[in-house]
């Protein structure tokens, strides 16, 4: 694309913040990653929370830095590999197509340097984790190798970032313990199913692109279904919560502390209208508070 061409401005083509004062290529280095875009990292970084407070181990100020820094790189790292598998289908959305790659402001080779220099960055954190720990973040690789195609192949892309996108919550718990798996697994489960729930609001903005262009997506799939799918992931994620609270510490006091967790949720979904272009953009940039409400029930639970 020209610099004299003058793309419509949407969601993705507005550079916000301080990447908006960088030179052309660093802005649009930046932009690639994602970095004026600070939802994606809130989203990995917070279920890495829950992993480490749910222990009991206490606040880990240390460990939550570093794999605050390690969600952010790989993140970016994400949107990168992302963006360079799915440059054609992005030239086709409007809401992608003025991205780097898509729109040629960034060639394929200097995106695939860029994404190694991300990926080393994530591997200076991976060598602060103990063994174990550097083992279960190795295994999320596939998943993350394969995600970009999973849109090609199923209705439901959603439940694959389901399972990438929590993946730290595993990589917290194992850097402290190697026990209370059923809770664990309860907790990954309800983790990948509000991905899913908030995913397929953010995939509303696209349905008609998509639709054109061959992408498939739960928004699509579940057509004039899409608040009760989404009522119904955002409740077995809070049923699943609780169950690992509850196979944690057998305490009904404690799972009043997922309420205001549960709140928000349903705030999401009853004010949900996908005839408001910009509703679902903010009620999936507003899952931060919900990512930061279960992180202090975990905390609650995990050290109280």
């Amino acid at each position: 694309m020209s610099d004299s061409a003058a793309p419509e401005i949407v969601p993705d083509s507005e550079h916000r913040g301080l990447v908006a004062r960088l030179p052309q290529l660093p802005r649009d280095l930046a932009q690639l990653a994602r970095f004026d875009r600070p939802i994606g990292w809130w989203l990995l970084f917070w279920p890495c929370v829950w992993g480490v407070w749910l222990t009991g181990a206490g606040w880990q100020w240390a460990l939550l830095g570093w794999l605050l820094l390690g969600s952010i790189a790989m993140r970016g790292a994400g949107c990168v590999y992302n963006d360079i598998v799915d440059a054609k289908l992005d030239r086709k959305v409007a809401r992608t197509a003025s991205r780097p790659v898509a729109s040629g402001r960034v060639s394929k080779k200097l995106a695939w340097g860029w994404l190694l220099a991300l990926c080393l960055v994530g591997l200076v954190v991976l060598l602060q984790l103990r063994p174990l720990a550097q083992i279960v973040a190795l295994a999320s690789l596939a998943l993350v190798a394969a995600y970009p195609f999973m849109k090609r192949i199923t209705w439901w892309p959603q439940a694959w970032l389901g399972m990438v996108f929590t993946w730290g919550l595993l990589v917290g718990w194992t850097q402290l313990r190697a026990d209370n798996w059923d809770a664990l697994a309860a907790m990954y489960a309800g983790a990948a199913l509000w991905v899913i729930g908030y995913d397929t609001i953010y995939a509303m903005q696209d349905r008609e692109d998509d639709a054109l262009v061959g992408i498939r997506s739960s928004a699509l799939r579940l057509g004039g279904h899409i608040k009760g799918g989404v009522t119904l992931f955002y409740t077995g994620a809070v049923a699943l919560w609780a169950l690992a609270f509850w196979l944690y510490r057998a305490d009904w006091i404690a799972l009043i502390a997922l309420l205001p967790a549960a709140g928000h949720l349903f705030w999401q979904v009853s004010t949900l209208d996908g005839e408001d272009p910009g509703n679902p953009l903010e009620r999936f940039r507003s899952n931060r508070w919900t990512g930061a409400f279960v992180a202090a029930a975990c905390f609650v639970v995990g050290n109280a």
